[in-house]
């Protein structure tokens, strides 16, 4: 991997705050799509997850089912380590986009109607994540110490 992608995607100058919100967020996250996913925490599981989905319009249901539910699974989990956290909070960003337009924006703001609060909440801290990276905390800047080490000791011996 090239250092300066490297530095792109996984550098990140922010501090203990970055933690703060970051663990509890993707926890949430991973515990959200394990309902779609294991129908765990109350949840449906992947059958009864991708029946609701197409039911309202998402097809391939199943599909729509496994894609939303691993993408709050593994990107909350990786959002909770700070692992990849740019990629992890992309792609809950989107998952979190999809879920205000097709399922709450109807309802207007409130949750107490079904509404967007939430998601959108979700969704700005997952934006947030993208731009300033996982924080002083976060496992991107072992894989960055890593990725930058093994680049020199590769130029050295070349």
């Amino acid at each position: 991997m090239n250092t300066n992608v490297a530095n792109t995607l996984l550098s990140s100058h922010a501090g203990f705050a970055a933690l703060i919100l970051r663990v509890p967020v993707g926890l949430i996250l991973a515990a959200h799509g394990a309902q779609k996913l294991f129908g765990w925490f109350g949840g449906y599981g992947l059958d009864g997850t991708g029946q609701w989905l197409a039911s309202i319009g998402l097809e391939p249901g199943y599909l729509m089912a496994l894609l939303a539910g691993s993408a709050e699974v593994f990107g909350g989990l990786a959002l909770a380590i700070g692992l990849l956290t740019r990629p992890a909070a992309f792609v809950n960003a989107i998952a979190m986009l999809v879920a205000i337009f097709a399922v709450h924006i109807g309802n207007g703001l409130f949750m107490s109607n079904n509404g967007y609060e939430y998601a959108l909440t979700l969704f700005v801290v997952s934006v947030a994540f993208f731009i300033q990276g996982g924080g002083r905390f976060a496992a991107d800047n072992v894989l960055l110490h890593y990725v930058s080490c093994g680049v020199a000791g590769h130029r050295a011996i070349a």
